[in-house]
């Protein structure tokens, strides 16, 4: 008897409900059994919890260990922060994982990339310490920096730990092995933060010793930049802290055609939460237009995870076919199809 998984799904805001309906579809016509636990959660929904992001949700996928989330917007002007960056912490998601691969028939400037960016999710300055300028914490690092740092500055903590650097390092390491990549590259800017970045860089030649079956490797990550434009075809697995991972994870999408056909996923030590990480396009709802290629393939990143890896593959398949055959695509990659239309045609080259 085949199992049946329980999955807590995040539709998210704007776009979120539609492209969240298509990859359900889809998921279906794979033939594993899945179970949705739905959630709401967004600025969307802050006038009937009082919070974008309601603590039902955080039950659901502790309970559940796994979730698929659709874009999530963040209040512009109110005392919220990020819901992402919340969810992440919340759920101690440290690991965020971006691959980022070619796709024939999505317009791009480049061919055969086959990158993945692993980004350090709960420290750095994302870790939002920040004091204000003119409050007493601030004035007080100022006074301690001994004339290195103006009046009146407001101030943004940077924490590095090797702890958190190790756990990082090792995903991916362990993620090089299991998906026979040959090579991690360590980014950071360690010639100038060289407490912060000197931590993680050290850490990470540490880690590195662990895994002589895969080639380690260094880089500066404004040098890193220059690199993955001139010759991208050079780099495999990128490990970085959590703003330069930020940073790079979209430049790397950007060179396969766009946030809009590029997975994402978080991960935790033993929960996981697949995403799509365009914005939520909220001029686009309810009108069935927009392409749901990116949380379709975060799906296919799901089951891998749930090691139904040939109903993976298949799925993948079944995407790069359709946007390869054009025969039914949304507008951005050339074709008429609204996103019902397009989850469809995927389903069809599913069977």
């Amino acid at each position: 008897m085949s199992k049946t998984y329980n999955v807590t799904l995040i539709p998210g805001d704007g776009i979120g409900q539609e492209i969240s309906a298509a990859t359900q579809k889809v998921l279906a016509a794979t033939g594993v059994k899945i179970n949705w636990d739905v959630q709401e959660a967004g600025s969307e929904v802050i006038e009937k919890y009082g919070t974008p992001l309601p603590e039902t949700v955080l039950q659901s996928v502790r309970k559940n260990k796994i979730a698929l989330k659709g874009p999530l917007t963040t209040p512009i002007g109110t005392g919220f922060r990020s819901v992402n960056v919340a969810l992440r912490k919340e759920l101690d998601l440290y690991a965020c994982l971006r691959p980022c691969k070619s796709i024939t028939g999505v317009k791009s400037h480049y061919e055969d990339i086959d990158l993945v960016v692993v980004r350090e999710n709960t420290e750095d300055l994302y870790a939002g310490v920040e004091y204000a300028s003119g409050s007493p914490e601030a004035d007080e690092i100022i006074k301690r920096a001994k004339g290195k740092i103006r009046a009146g500055a407001a101030i943004s903590i940077k924490p590095i730990s090797k702890e958190g650097t190790s756990q990082i390092v090792e995903f991916a390491f362990n993620y090089a092995l299991k998906h026979k990549r040959k090579k991690v590259t360590a980014v950071t800017k360690a010639n100038i933060m060289k407490y912060t970045d000197g931590l993680f860089l050290e850490t990470a030649r540490e880690v590195a010793k662990n895994y002589p079956q895969v080639e380690y490797e260094e880089r500066l990550v404004d040098n890193m930049c220059m690199q993955l434009v001139q010759k991208p075809e050079l780099y495999d697995v990128l490990v970085l802290p959590n703003l330069y991972g930020d940073i790079l994870s979209d430049l790397c999408a950007g060179l396969v055609g766009g946030l809009g056909v590029a997975p994402g996923a978080n991960f935790g030590k033993d929960i996981a939460v697949f995403e799509a990480v365009h914005g939520s396009a909220p001029k686009y709802k309810g009108l069935n237009k927009v392409n749901p290629t990116a949380l379709i393939l975060s799906g296919a990143l799901m089951l891998d995870y749930l090691s139904e890896k040939e109903k993976s593959e298949q799925l993948y398949k079944a995407v790069m076919k359709t946007i390869k055959e054009k025969k039914a695509v949304t507008y951005d990659l050339g074709g008429t199809a609204g996103t019902s239309q397009m989850a469809d045609e995927i389903i069809r080259n599913l069977k």
